[in-house]
């Protein structure tokens, strides 16, 4: 008997395989995951206890917002996120020793258990130095909408232009004058305006 002599079809090739992923540079920061998002977002939002017109994002000095993987018996309580761990906040203080930086934390800490984060850590990280130009633009909005003179951008780097003389934050005048190198907080100069001969607080530049 004759047996059929019909090549057989060609084997499909194999796929290709993806090129392997490049290591990540030594020092590189990874990307926050969602929840690290939310939750910088969250601690964000916490208003400024000195400055409460401005939240802690927009007077520039949250830095990050970290969290390790959960260990066993995280997220066992009522209200834990079963996906959060611990979490690690980084705040950079306007200044050394600025009393302002404990009820930031605790403001900071209340929030993100709220929640549902169980372990969090809020640490002081002094380098980078924190800037007045670490302020966003939205800040200095809400300070002059507040009748705080916005510190002039650029000016802790070196001297001013006198473009950029302090205006009022009432009549916009920049006929202003100083009264006093401290107001109601170290980081406020008391000036008064020369035009409209009102006193206003001045956001010093650092």
């Amino acid at each position: 008997m004759v047996t059929g002599t019909g090549s057989r079809p060609a084997a499909a090739p194999p796929a290709a395989s993806a090129p392997p992923r490049a290591p990540s540079p030594p020092g590189a920061a990874s990307p926050p995951t969602a929840l690290e998002a939310e939750l910088f977002r969250l601690a964000g939002a916490v208003p400024d206890p000195e400055l409460p017109v401005v939240t802690l994002a927009e007077l520039g000095v949250l830095r990050a917002v970290h969290m390790s993987p959960p260990g066993p018996g995280s997220g066992s309580g009522p209200r834990s996120d079963p996906g959060a761990g611990a979490v690690r906040v980084e705040l950079t203080p306007t200044y050394t020793g600025c009393p302002a930086i404990e009820a930031m934390s605790s403001d900071i800490e209340r929030v993100l258990r709220e929640r549902g984060v169980p372990d969090v850590s809020v640490v002081t990280v002094l380098s980078p130095a924190w800037s007045t130009d670490d302020i966003s633009a939205e800040g200095r909005r809400k300070l002059a909408e507040a009748g705080i003179a916005p510190p002039r951008p650029g000016a802790a780097a070196g001297p001013v232009p006198l473009a950029l003389a302090i205006r009022c934050p009432h009549c916009g005048s920049t006929r202003t004058e100083l009264l006093s190198r401290f107001s109601s907080t170290a980081c406020k100069a008391l000036r008064r305006c020369t035009a409209c001969r009102e006193p206003f607080d001045h956001f010093k530049e650092l």
